[in-house]
Order: C-alpha cells, then sequence, then structure tokens
C-alpha cells in the first residue's frame, strides 16, 4: 500500500493549520479511511509521550487521536523544544539527541532529512491517505534552502497542497497572494486549493473577496472556515497562551493561577481544570496579575533552574510562598515540582553552566539533573493518608512522564507501578503534611476525574453540574462537522483521490 497524501500548509504560524489537520483526520476517520497525520519537524515544548516512550509533538497525537489512531514516532520525527541561551533541544525519532543553536542545526539536513522520508515512507506504506502539515510559512526565504518540513515534503511525496490563511489577523489578500507569488512555479504548481480559516460574521460579505483571490491567484477557494469558539483541543504550542481564553460559569469561582514561566511546557495539563464548571483558570506572569488565588500551580518548563531564577526576579516566588504561608494550596508539576524541594543539582550541566541553585523549600526533597531523559506512559497508585488525597488511597491514576530530573527526599504519595506496559514499582512525588502543598512529575493528571473533583473540594467547590461529557470527542466532532459545512468537498476528493 503506498498512501495518497495531502499537504497542509500556512501563510504564519498559528494560521491554524494543525487544527485544520486535526479536522481532517477525524473526517476522513469518520468516512472509515484509514489515515494517518505526518509533521516531519515541529518546534513546542507540548509534547506527547508513545506507547514505546517516544516523543513527539502534542498536535500530531492529538491528530492520531483524531484518526482514531494510537501516536507513533513516525508521525513527526523531529521535534525542536526551545530552551534558554537560544539554544534547543533536538528529538529525533523520539529520542533527545543533540542540544543546538539555530545556527548548529541547519548543517545537519541531510541526516535529518533521511529521518523525515524515512517515517513518512513507513506510514505511507501502511495507511490509505496520510495528512502533512507544514510549518510556519512555506516562503520564509532566507531558510528555504535548508527546509525539511514545507514544500521539500510536498515534492518528495507529490503532495497536492492547501495553502491556509488567517483572516481574524487581517491582510487574508497578502497573505494568500503573497505567499501564492513568492513559491517557485513547480510548488506553486502544487498549491491545489486556499483555505480562509478563523472567519467571524456574516459570510456574505466576503463572496467578493473570495472571487478576487480566486482571480489573482488562479487556484480555487475551497471554503471559508469559521472561528470556533469554546474547542477542548490541546494547543499545539505556547503561543495560544498570548491571549489565553479564560472559562468561567458561575459567580461561586475558585480562582487557580498558572505560573506562565517563560520556557512553560505541557500546559495542556491543565484544560481538565479549566473545563469544570465554577473553575476559573488564569495564566499569570507578574505579581500584579497574581492577586489572591485559590491555588497556585507551577507548572513543567523545559529550563527549571533559568525559570527559577526568573521567578525570584520577577517577585512571583514571593507571592508563591505567601499562598503557602496562608494555608495555600500549591502545586508543582514537572519541573514545577522541581522547583518546591530545597535544591537542584546539575553536576553534568544538563541545563545550564551553573552546578545547582536553592529550590522554594516547600516540599522536603532535592534533585538532580541526569543525561538521560524519562518518557513513559505510566500509572500510579495513590498511597497516603495526607489531606485531600486520604479519600483517593488506592487509587489508580494515568499520565506521562517527560523529564531529566531524579527527586530524592520525599515522602511519596505515588507508587508508580508501570511504564510503557512493564511493570516497575518506583516513588514518584511529595506532599506536605497538611495536604496543601505537593507534587509530582506525572503530567496529564488532572485528566483523572476522582483525582481532579477531589483537590477541587478541598480548594471549597462545590459544583452543580460536572463534566461528565466527552469534551475532547465532542469538539472534534464539531471540528468535522464544520468542516463539512464550510468547504467544498467534492473538490477537496477530487484533490486527494484523482490525481
Amino acid at each position: 500500500m503506498t498512501a495518497r497524501t495531502l499537504m497542509v500548509v500556512g501563510t504564519s504560524s498559528s494560521a491554524g493549520k494543525s487544527l485544520f489537520v486535526t479536522a481532517l483526520c477525524h473526517y476522513y476517520a469518520r468516512k472509515g479511511i484509514k489515515v494517518a497525520p505526518f509533521k516531519a519537524q515541529n518546534m513546542s515544548n507540548n509534547a506527547a509521550v508513545c506507547a514505546d516512550g517516544s516523543e513527539i509533538g502534542r498536535a500530531q497525537a492529538t491528530q492520531a487521536l483524531a484518526a482514531g489512531i494510537a501516536p507513533r514516532v513516525e508521525m513527526n520525527p523531529v521535534l525542536i523544544k526551545p530552551e534558554a541561551d537560544s539554544r534547543s533541544q533536538v528529538v529525533v525519532m523520539g529520542h533527545s539527541w543533540k542540544n543546538l543553536s539555530a545556527r548548529e542545526y541547519y548543517p545537519n539536513k541531510e541526516l535529518l532529512w533521511g529521518k523525515v522520508t524515512g517515517a513518512l515512507d513507513v506510514l505511507r506504506s501502511e495507511y490509505e491517505l496520510v495528512i502533512i502539515e507544514g510549518a510556519g510559512s512555506p516562503v520564509e526565504l532566507n531558510l528555504k534552502e535548508g527546509d525539511i518540513v514545507n514544500m521539500a515534503v510536498a515534492r518528495y511525496a507529490r503532495a497536492p497542497t492547501l495553502l491556509v490563511g488567517d483572516i481574524d489577523r487581517g491582510g487574508i489578500f497578502s497573505q494568500l497572494l503573497g505567499t501564492l507569488w513568492l513559491l517557485p512555479l513547480e510548488e506553486q504548481a502544487l498549491i491545489r486549493g486556499l483555505v480562509i480559516n478563523k472567519f467571524r460574521g456574516d459570510l456574505s460579505l466576503f463572496e467578493s473577496g473570495v472571487q478576487i483571490i480566486e482571480e489573482r491567484g488562479g487556484v480555487p477557494v475551497l471554503g471559508v472556515f469559521p472561528y470556533l469558539h469554546g474547542l477542548f483541543i490541546p494547543e499545539e504550542d505556547v503561543v495560544a497562551l498570548e491571549n489565553p481564553v479564560q472559562i468561567s460559569s458561575s459567580t461561586q469561582e475558585i480562582d487557580i493561577a498558572v505560573i506562565r514561566l517563560p520556557r512553560i511546557a505541557n500546559f495542556n495539563d491543565f484544560d481538565p481544570l479549566a473545563a469544570e464548571p465554577g473553575v476559573r483558570l488564569r495564566y499569570v506572569d507578574s505579581p500584579a496579575e497574581f492577586g489572591q488565588p485559590d491555588a497556585v500551580i507551577l507548572p513543567g518548563t523545559k529550563n527549571t533552574m533559568a525559570d527559577l531564577a526568573w521567578l525570584r526576579a520577577q517577585g512571583l516566588a514571593d507571592a508563591v510562598l505567601a499562598v503557602a504561608e496562608r494555608d495555600g494550596a500549591v502545586v508543582g508539576i514537572c519541573g514545577g515540582y522541581q522547583m518546591l524541594g530545597k535544591a537542584i543539582y546539575d553536576p553534568l550541566y544538563v541545563e545550564s553552566r551553573r552546578s545547582g541553585t536553592a529550590g522554594l523549600g516547600l516540599l522536603p526533597m532535592e534533585t538532580t539533573f541526569a543525561a538521560e531523559k524519562a518518557t513513559y506512559q505510566s500509572g500510579a497508585v495513590i498511597q497516603t493518608g495526607r489531606g485531600w488525597l486520604a479519600g483517593l488511597n488506592g487509587e489508580t491514576i494515568k499520565g506521562y512522564e517527560i523529564h531529566m530530573g531524579r527527586t530524592l527526599g520525599a515522602s511519596s504519595w505515588l507508587d508508580i507501578r508501570f511504564r510503557n506496559g512493564q511493570g516497575v514499582s518506583i516513588a514518584d512525588g511529595a506532599v506536605s503534611g497538611s495536604g496543601r502543598v505537593w507534587g509530582c512529575y506525572l503530567h496529564g493528571l488532572f485528566a483523572n476525574r476522582n483525582l481532579r473533583h477531589a483537590w477541587l473540594r478541598s480548594l471549597g467547590w462545590r459544583a452543580m453540574q460536572t463534566t461528565d461529557v466527552d469534551l475532547f470527542g465532542a469538539s472534534l466532532a464539531r471540528l468535522a462537522d464544520s468542516l463539512e459545512e464550510s468547504l467544498d468537498m467534492r473538490k477537496l476528493e477530487r484533490i486527494v483521490w484523482e490525481n
């Protein structure tokens, strides 16, 4: 089997490519097509762990779930995770490869291109359709020679390509037409359809706009995709937090502040909290925004020590400590958990040139960074009688781990029982005597309903109804339905299947 391919590129970053590919994946899966997503190179600290422990971009894992299949490493062979000092950790075929600057990265094109084409070939041999997502813009002219993610992939796969523009940010004519006109002729020929994304308002007012774009560009506009509010689908990267949506549905709200660290990672951990009625979740990066929250969360980060230094410089460390002093709730996940301890050591200089730093001292443990990254899909049993966790003693929760630290000295509240399907027994997490301050390495733990509700109740939450509905599944259905309503599906089917 050699799968058909469809490429989706955008006029810029955040044009909505990832969400559009998610919609396509779910649409074709509903039609019974064996479909898989693919993105050659992703840059994001929002990552997911596959069943074998390999690490890929969160967006591709989401797209796989939309397609009704398990995420796998071939869907995102190169993942770039920004760190401090303008450097990034480069993850190749699911495993940490090197830490490089941008200038050091590009000479590796030949090696990385082989990984990209090999992964795509594997997917094409197993599926009927592979939907390929680009990155940024396909006409970043200064970077085009080193391209391994946009039109180079389209040329390799001979993939008909859709160009997506974001009308919400304005300048849709220059976005679409400018991108088309800057492409070389052989790449222009691959662009088979245009999609106008994130439209708000009266569509009839833009009918002449569609006509102008088609006349000037010589490429059909397949449709105008609406701006969809209230979708519960994980965001691809931190850009989404520049204008975060604060969900609230009750005057009796629990106020939760998540510290927006400069190198925040896997912030989708907190989506299940935001979805609960009577909960206000907000991201803050200054004392002026901090206020008097019922709980504060220190999230994951790609550089714990640098972000802890930033926390102190901003005055937010003092704000967090003040919450703990008044017996408020303080939670740390992964890097945020490391910050809550007494000390962090980096003898191998994994994160920086500093050998260590003092932690916030709210939990009795110390962390030492190691060269080997832990990446696991994990299951753990709650084992503690402290505070709000007492009623959950013996319950099993699921999540995933992505970290390079080893933390010791804590009186743990979790016993990790399996990693990537293998039985283990590993202590994780720490909790204060009152149970108000706690943390662990397990990402995704708030997706466990009983744990989430028990913690919220400890904060005074008394919602009349809860989110038993599958919000993710309902959002996927909305996406696919909107796709069918907004696009000329006959034209799309001809583009995909009749080349």
